[in-house]
């Protein structure tokens, strides 16, 4: 298939008073042209990071100090400011966590939108670009389109305003779709509503959707196929049936044992992941996850492993995978892989 976006070995590190933050630390993957992706992970494994540096919008001391980053063909990875503006919007948008803090609350939401079409074609006519949101607005189901462009973005609900974002993020018909946690503000009816929306858009439009969350549960609505960071690294990537039904690495087990069940039994507690991120000041030297893994081995406290390859896509870095893992209290007793 074609791919839309390569990342290559993307690192990218941020300078701060205490030392070098290494964000992300070797990143590599594709998103293929129609499809929906998920990067999942919890708080600090680097999956807004990757996202922003796939937008080159990394602020104060973040940098990309290696790897590639290819879209459509094209490296974005030290293009300058103006040629990266001219590709944002255009071929690649985002929408982002909060829609409060990314609308300006002083100008009419339909010239906000209206401006994105502006940036991308100064032909246009006030009265056209006008015409062209008020169609977004039908797309993205805002009722009463016409009056409402303008309206201010304190008169919308969260759920409304966050449509509006996606309204912005699609004027100029992108190829690629990033929305980094763009449900997490809102209450769970609500963050139904805009999965659904974002579906229905993409199969109407055949765009591919990157997608950043931290809820398991919210990927199997829209994605085909996941990566799972940890620590900076991938530490799998399948598709969406593998990763509930065959996970291959013990951090993938733990976040979907902690995914609450409505038919669970209701005497078990969930099962929390115990212990807290890495210092990204001081990555581990071994498997990041390794001190928070109850399968860890002497070998994973000391040494990165490497990805080893399951077969159909599915992927893994985890020492447990290699042949001679030992079977005993081995999850995935049976299971190996090859090295990449």
């Amino acid at each position: 298939m074609e791919h839309i976006l390569e990342v290559k070995d993307l690192q990218t590190s941020f300078l701060t008073s205490s030392g070098e933050v290494k964000a992300v630390r070797g990143v590599s993957f594709f998103v293929n042209k129609g499809e929906s992706v998920g990067i999942v992970g919890e708080s600090g494994s680097g999956k807004s990071v990757t996202s922003l540096s796939v937008m080159q919008l990394l602020v104060g001391t973040g940098k990309i100090i290696g790897g590639s980053v290819k879209l459509n063909g094209r490296e974005l990875v030290g293009l300058s400011p103006k040629e990266m503006r001219s590709i944002r919007g255009k071929e690649v948008a985002m929408i982002f966590q909060d829609p409060m803090t990314s609308l300006n609350p002083l100008i009419p939401v339909g010239e906000q939108v209206g401006e994105m079409l502006w940036s991308h074609d100064k032909s246009l006519s006030k009265a056209q670009r006008e015409e062209r949101v008020i169609d977004l607005f039908r797309m993205v189901r805002i009722p009463e389109p016409e009056t409402r462009l303008k309206s201010f973005p304190h008169e919308f609900s969260g759920g409304m305003r966050q449509r509006v974002m996606i309204a912005m993020a699609l004027a100029c018909k992108p190829d690629l779709l990033i929305a980094d946690e763009p449900t997490t503000a809102l209450d769970v009816s609500i963050q139904d509503q805009i999965l659904k929306l974002m579906r229905s858009i993409q199969k109407e439009m055949g765009m591919s959707i990157m997608f950043i969350t931290h809820d398991l549960g919210v990927v199997a609505e829209l994605c085909s196929r996941v990566l799972v960071m940890y620590g900076g690294l991938i530490m799998e990537e399948a598709n969406i049936y593998d990763v509930f039904e065959n996970p291959l690495h013990p951090y993938t087990m733990g976040l979907i044992a902690s995914i609450p069940d409505i038919n669970q039994d209701k005497s078990k507690k969930l099962q929390p992941i115990i212990g807290s991120p890495p210092d990204m000041v001081h990555p581990p030297e071994g498997c990041p996850f390794a001190p928070r893994c109850p399968y860890a081995c002497r070998i994973c406290l000391h040494q990165l492993p490497p990805v080893f390859s399951a077969g159909e896509g599915h992927k893994s870095r985890c020492w447990l995978l290699a042949g001679d893992a030992p079977s005993s209290g081995n999850p995935l007793k049976g299971r190996k892989g090859a090295k990449e």
